[in-house]
């Protein structure tokens, strides 16, 4: 169509200077799925998202947090679109939902914008959830997208001091279960869900070791623990055995079991360390399962431990996570230095002194005999 001056009309209300705008069908985009989806394209997408995650083997607690933040990303509407439940989201299919999360719709942007009062590490990680669903959705995650930056906390360990009233408050704590769980956190390093789920078999009192099966990222590995460990252990045995005959479960297979005779769980770990923070006289905020974590892997690093070893002894699967305990606090760094200070040096140690400050000897006394290296 002409108009005056031989200018062209353009019909189609959505063209613009640089030409019409396409529909999605007519460039493509509903069959943008990618080939590893086009089984899945008719399914629910939150179930086949899901079984990816566990088929990842994320943890639970990844699990549930990628949940919660997709799930509000899911329900969050454009201008001019009707809200939806998650009842109606949940049950779209993968090749519908694949269009409806496309980052470039704005929908991200709407988004992102209502995370603005949270704090940076939950921000990250929401975002993190968002990603992850993207990518396997197909789609490319936009540059544009900013993670907060936070800030690095070192993480809490135990002064020499305080770790001095801990074991003394353990050891006169009317709780059975006070002595072999911190204990064995201490000597061990476990994580506290990985010392709730460790059962009677995959202890080795004569190897001195314990098999962690499933820990984080369903990852096995073997702690390592000393003789006094083994010693507490037996020590409990007996109490165990009774708490055990008491429900006639006997065939429970946890290391530690509560009064009722039910494996025990984080929770009742953590209640028992705000016991042992009052006896101890530490600030509650200043004790937990983690921090018994950290001051293990922070003892190892000061006593000559290298990196490597420690990432494997935690279970960390990358050793950028355990690069943070070289960041030793400026507390810490003077119980070292005052402590070296106190050690005398070596009886080798003085003899090179002595031998440094006698005077040389003549060219005729200097021929000494040394053992001939094969080589």
């Amino acid at each position: 169509m002409t108009g005056e001056g031989g200018r062209k009309e353009i019909d189609n209300p959505l063209s613009g200077r640089f030409g019409r705008r396409f529909d999605s069908d007519e460039i493509g985009l509903a069959d943008s799925l990618p080939s590893r989806l086009n089984r899945l394209a008719d399914l629910k997408w939150h179930d086949c998202w899901m079984q990816q995650l566990r088929s990842e083997k994320k943890s639970s607690h990844t699990i549930r947090a990628y949940d919660v933040a997709v799930r509000s990303f899911s329900t969050t509407s454009l201008p001019g679109e009707d809200s939806m439940s998650w009842e109606e989201a949940s049950a779209t299919p993968v090749r519908s939902f694949h269009q409806f999360v496309d980052p470039n719709n704005g929908r991200m942007d709407a988004w992102m914008n209502t995370l603005g009062e949270l704090k940076p590490s939950t921000i990250n990680a929401k975002i993190a959830a968002l990603t992850h669903l993207l990518k396997w959705l197909g789609h490319t995650v936009p540059d544009w997208i900013q993670r907060p930056t936070r800030s690095r906390s070192l993480p809490k360990t135990l002064g020499r001091r305080e770790l001095a009233r801990l074991r003394k408050a353990v050891s006169e704590s009317e709780d059975p279960l006070a002595m072999p769980v911190s204990t064995l956190m201490l000597d061990t390093g476990l994580r506290v869900s990985e010392l709730c789920a460790l059962d009677i078999d995959d202890i080795d009192k004569e190897d001195l070791s314990a098999l962690v099966i499933g820990g984080k990222g369903e990852k096995d590995r073997t702690v390592l623990f000393t003789q006094s460990s083994v010693e507490v252990l037996e020590s409990w045995e007996p109490i165990r055995e009774r708490r055990l005959s008491d429900v006639d479960d006997n065939g429970l297979r946890a290391v530690f079991v509560s009064s009722r005779g039910r494996r025990i769980n984080p929770r009742s770990i953590q209640k028992m360390m705000d016991r042992l923070a009052d006896a101890a006289d530490i600030p509650k905020s200043r004790l937990s399962p983690h921090t018994l974590r950290h001051t293990f892997a922070t003892g190892l690093l000061e006593r000559g431990a290298d990196l490597v070893t420690i990432q494997r002894l935690l279970g960390h699967s990358s050793i950028a996570t355990t690069r943070v305990y070289l960041e030793i606090g400026d507390q810490t760094l003077r119980e070292i230095y005052h402590r070296a200070q106190r050690n005398p040096p070596a009886s080798g140690e003085h003899q090179v002194e002595e031998e440094e400050k006698e005077p040389s000897a003549k060219p005729s006394e200097k021929i000494v005999e040394r053992p001939v290296t094969k080589r």
